[in-house]
């Protein structure tokens, strides 16, 4: 059912339903009334495809993240669709398994599509994913990791300092031997919370080796609970685990508790985020309170901003913000 349709059962033109559907101020409400009946009759709807090949550019948002299915990004998500909303724009939200193949075609996609922006979380170590769209003049904004402001805008949290906290709390508690349980080596925000988890034990007056890392294949509760396994199997086991997320240290805890360990009495744990499930947890979770839907909304209200800037302005400047974090105490950390 075409527009032609849809005016001639409303008796009007067809400029004028285009003016009904776009530009609703430019007709009268009588007219609107009768158009938007005989929307209602044929069950007209418009092709948003036709509407942007018209336009040239498209009313979507990209936001590319490493798991949809880990309440930090759905938080993200979350702020960032409020602000696409309210400035009329929907959001396509994508998850990159922690592929940096995968990224990369999903980018690639986002480019083909002509989004209207993109958010990043990059799960690409140590690289610019984002030149992909950097050559078809798409905006972005990086999320979740500190980038130079000569290169994109950024919003993340200071992961070092997230760190930094977990660790003083675990050493003023008493812990001298802490287990860093991780995702993989090569995302930034893994080296960052160890990088300052490592600080504060430095500046306590231990050495480095009163860390002992902690690998996990991915950052989820699985991955958590066989990291788990080989903590409490050490031949000297740590009595404090600090996890890369809450996700591992929910995990952490649920092989701990199998295996008859008491939480904190055996094995204090902090995990980082601050999700939902950290306070529902059975013990609650001590964690680094990561604020996710702050930055989701940050970053989208920095991408309508790179929208809005002329692609010729000299004058316009990346920002990089950087938010700190909030270490938030729980019984999963505080020995009776």
């Amino acid at each position: 059912m075409g527009i032609k349709e849809v005016a001639r059962q409303a008796g009007v033109s067809v400029g004028t339903v285009s003016n009904v559907l776009n530009r609703p101020e430019r007709v009268s409400g009588e007219v609107r009334v009768r158009v938007h009946a005989a929307i209602d009759r044929l069950g007209y709807v418009r092709s948003e495809s036709a509407r942007q090949l018209r336009a040239g550019r498209s009313r979507m948002l990209g936001l590319l993240v490493m798991d949809v299915g880990n309440p930090f990004f759905a938080a993200l998500a979350r702020g960032t669709e409020r602000v696409a909303a309210h400035a009329g724009l929907g959001v396509m939200v994508c998850d990159s398994g922690g592929s940096a193949a995968t990224e990369q075609a999903y980018l690639s996609l986002f480019a083909e599509q002509r989004l209207r922006g993109v958010l990043l979380a990059p799960a690409a170590p140590q690289s610019e994913p984002w030149e992909t769209l950097r050559r078809p003049d798409i905006p972005f904004v990086i999320v979740d990791r500190v980038v130079d402001p000569k290169e994109a805008c950024s919003v993340a949290a200071d992961d070092v300092l997230g760190g930094m906290l977990a660790g003083r709390h675990l050493l003023a508690a008493g812990h001298r031997r802490i287990a860093y349980v991780h995702g993989p080596d090569h995302l930034q925000q893994v080296q960052d919370r160890r990088e300052g988890l490592v600080r504060a034990v430095e500046e306590s007056g231990l050495g480095a080796d009163a860390v002992i890392d902690i690998p996990a294949e991915k950052l989820d509760v699985a991955a958590g609970r066989d990291a788990g396994a080989r903590l409490i199997g050490l031949p000297v086991a740590p009595t404090a685990a600090f996890c890369a997320n809450d996700l591992l240290a929910l995990g952490v805890m649920q092989t701990a508790f199998d295996a008859g360990f008491r939480v904190p009495d055996d094995l204090a744990v902090v995990g980082y985020d601050d999700i939902e499930f950290a306070e529902a947890s059975l013990i609650p979770l001590t964690s680094v309170r990561h604020p996710a839907g702050e930055i989701g909304r940050l970053a989208a209200e920095l991408l309508l901003q790179e929208i809005e800037a002329p692609r010729s302005d000299q004058d316009h400047r990346h920002t990089g913000v950087v938010l700190q974090p909030e270490l938030v105490v729980r019984r999963s950390s505080l020995r009776h």
